[in-house]
Protein backbone atom coordinates (compact mmCIF):
# COMPACT_ATOMS: atom_id res chain seq x y z
CA UNK A 1 0.00 0.00 0.00
CA UNK A 2 1.24 3.52 -0.78
CA UNK A 3 0.36 7.01 0.35
CA UNK A 4 0.63 10.33 -1.42
CA UNK A 5 3.73 12.35 -0.64
CA UNK A 6 4.23 16.01 -1.48
CA UNK A 7 7.53 17.44 -2.69
CA UNK A 8 8.79 20.72 -4.10
CA UNK A 9 8.54 20.79 -7.88
CA UNK A 10 11.26 22.00 -10.20
CA UNK A 11 13.97 24.50 -9.45
CA UNK A 12 12.44 27.59 -7.86
CA UNK A 13 14.46 30.51 -6.63
CA UNK A 14 13.07 31.51 -3.23
CA UNK A 15 13.64 34.66 -1.19
CA UNK A 16 12.15 35.96 2.03
CA UNK A 17 10.61 39.41 1.72
CA UNK A 18 8.93 41.01 4.71
CA UNK A 19 8.29 37.69 6.47
CA UNK A 20 6.79 36.05 3.39
CA UNK A 21 8.49 33.76 0.91
CA UNK A 22 8.50 34.63 -2.77
CA UNK A 23 9.20 31.84 -5.27
CA UNK A 24 10.29 32.58 -8.83
CA UNK A 25 9.82 29.76 -11.32
CA UNK A 26 12.51 28.37 -13.59
CA UNK A 27 13.52 30.75 -16.39
CA UNK A 28 11.70 33.57 -14.58
CA UNK A 29 8.29 32.06 -15.28
CA UNK A 30 5.76 32.57 -12.51
CA UNK A 31 6.18 34.51 -9.30
CA UNK A 32 4.39 33.22 -6.22
CA UNK A 33 3.98 34.78 -2.78
CA UNK A 34 3.71 32.44 0.20
CA UNK A 35 2.45 33.78 3.53
CA UNK A 36 4.12 32.56 6.74
CA UNK A 37 1.96 29.41 7.02
CA UNK A 38 2.43 28.46 3.36
CA UNK A 39 6.13 29.24 3.83
CA UNK A 40 6.25 26.83 6.76
CA UNK A 41 4.80 24.10 4.54
CA UNK A 42 7.21 24.98 1.70
CA UNK A 43 10.24 24.86 4.01
CA UNK A 44 9.19 21.49 5.40
CA UNK A 45 9.04 20.07 1.87
CA UNK A 46 12.83 20.03 1.62
CA UNK A 47 12.13 16.29 1.78
CA UNK A 48 8.89 14.65 0.56
CA UNK A 49 6.21 14.52 3.24
CA UNK A 50 2.73 13.03 3.57
CA UNK A 51 -0.37 15.09 4.29
CA UNK A 52 -0.40 13.69 7.84
CA UNK A 53 3.24 14.61 8.44
CA UNK A 54 2.59 18.18 7.27
CA UNK A 55 -0.61 18.41 9.31
CA UNK A 56 1.06 17.14 12.49
CA UNK A 57 3.88 19.67 12.08
CA UNK A 58 1.40 22.53 11.71
CA UNK A 59 -0.66 21.34 14.69
CA UNK A 60 2.53 21.22 16.79
CA UNK A 61 3.54 24.74 15.78
CA UNK A 62 0.20 26.61 15.70
CA UNK A 63 -2.86 26.85 17.92
CA UNK A 64 -5.47 25.66 15.42
CA UNK A 65 -8.41 23.29 15.42
CA UNK A 66 -7.44 19.97 13.81
CA UNK A 67 -10.37 20.07 11.36
CA UNK A 68 -9.61 23.65 10.28
CA UNK A 69 -5.95 22.76 9.85
CA UNK A 70 -6.83 19.73 7.70
CA UNK A 71 -9.24 21.70 5.51
CA UNK A 72 -6.89 24.63 4.97
CA UNK A 73 -3.84 22.43 4.44
CA UNK A 74 -5.76 20.39 1.83
CA UNK A 75 -6.71 23.63 0.02
CA UNK A 76 -3.16 24.97 0.22
CA UNK A 77 -1.65 21.74 -1.15
CA UNK A 78 -4.23 21.66 -3.95
CA UNK A 79 -3.31 25.28 -4.81
CA UNK A 80 0.44 24.59 -4.70
CA UNK A 81 0.06 21.49 -6.88
CA UNK A 82 -2.20 23.41 -9.27
CA UNK A 83 0.37 26.20 -9.61
CA UNK A 84 3.17 23.69 -10.21
CA UNK A 85 5.09 24.54 -7.03
CA UNK A 86 4.54 21.14 -5.45
CA UNK A 87 4.25 17.64 -6.91
CA UNK A 88 2.42 14.60 -5.64
CA UNK A 89 4.30 11.31 -5.64
CA UNK A 90 3.75 7.85 -4.21
CA UNK A 91 5.55 6.72 -1.11
CA UNK A 92 5.34 3.78 1.29
CA UNK A 93 2.43 3.81 3.72
CA UNK A 94 3.31 4.41 7.34
CA UNK A 95 1.42 4.50 10.61
CA UNK A 96 0.37 7.87 12.02
CA UNK A 97 1.21 8.60 15.69
CA UNK A 98 -1.12 10.57 17.96
CA UNK A 99 -1.42 14.32 17.38
CA UNK A 100 1.08 16.57 19.23
CA UNK A 101 -0.04 19.32 21.61
CA UNK A 102 -0.99 22.67 20.09
CA UNK A 103 1.07 25.80 20.74
CA UNK A 104 1.12 29.02 18.64
CA UNK A 105 -1.50 31.24 17.02
CA UNK A 106 -2.90 30.15 13.63
CA UNK A 107 -3.28 32.68 10.83
CA UNK A 108 -4.24 30.25 8.06
CA UNK A 109 -2.29 29.17 4.99
CA UNK A 110 -2.53 31.01 1.70
CA UNK A 111 -0.68 31.06 -1.59
CA UNK A 112 -1.11 33.80 -4.11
Amino acid sequence: MTETLYARAGKFMVAEIGGDLVALGPDGQGCFGLDPIAGTVWRSLDQPKSFDQLRRALLAQYDVDAEQCSNELRQLLDDLVGEGLVEECAGPARSVPAEPPQTSQWSGPAAS
